[in-house]
């Protein structure tokens, strides 16, 4: 049976894998590319926003009694990083706002990375319910990053290159070097770590995945969000 760090690097290389994926799509093929992403957006935050209120949530309540105040601090905590880099990017140049903007979601990648390796310590369930969901979400990332770059005065191989370091090897390497950490941690300290993971993974569903793919609510868009709540929900009473 494969280790608990065999998995957390299998489902962080996955969606590395995904991210360059989308990068690639929208580089080479632009046009698939944006004809595809906004479901790809819709289902992932059916399955985040599903999985972290039905599983990850009550698992972590029952872990630490400070769960509760750790849900919170995750999803401000991705609220503040959103913030500030609409703050930075707002009277910025065409150049300065693909960088900063990059960076952040570079940041957010990164995060993505520990959240494998915290999902995973707890139970097999935990990790792999929460890998569909943010493995998914990674496809579209990947695809806006590229075009941020693009916007921002980026040539195409430079925006590949830049995208691909941000959006797709930080989560890999998120996972590497949180691991060591927080394969550690047990009880209380790993549901805390497990409810901050949560508010993180619903604030990616519900303020930034639907907001974005709100922007271009294509036909069956909402057939894709009930797919991903569907999915979500199937898995987890197939392991209860």
């Amino acid at each position: 049976m494969l280790s608990t760090f065999c998995l957390v690097m299998i489902a962080s290389l996955l969606a590395c894998a995904t991210t360059t994926t989308g990068i690639f799509i929208i580089s080479k093929y632009k046009k698939i590319g944006l004809k595809y992403v906004n479901y790809f957006m819709f289902f992932a935050a059916g399955v985040l926003i599903s999985v972290s209120f039905i599983h990850i949530v009550p698992k972590s309540f029952e872990m630490s009694k400070a769960a509760p105040i750790a849900l919170l601090a995750g999803f401000l905590l991705l609220y503040l990083i959103d913030e500030l880099i609409r703050g930075h990017t707002g009277a910025a140049s065409k150049r300065s706002l693909g960088i900063i903007a990059t960076l952040g979601i570079g940041l957010h990648s990164f995060i993505d990375g520990i959240i494998y390796s915290v999902t995973f310590s707890v139970n097999i369930l935990t990790g792999v319910v929460a890998a569909i969901g943010m493995v998914l979400h990674e496809f579209p990332e990947g695809i806006i990053t590229f075009l941020l770059l693009i916007k921002g005065g980026f040539k195409k191989i430079k925006s590949t290159w830049y995208a691909f370091l941000a959006a797709a090897i930080s989560t890999p390497l998120g996972a590497l070097i949180s691991y060591p950490f927080i394969s550690t941690l047990k009880g209380p300290i790993l549901g805390f770590m497990l409810a901050l993971s949560a508010g993180v993974l619903i604030y990616v569903g519900a303020s930034r995945l639907l907001p974005e793919a709100e922007k271009e609510h294509k036909k069956y868009s909402l057939l894709a969000l009930a797919a991903g709540i569907l999915i979500a929900i199937l898995i987890i009473l197939s392991k209860a």
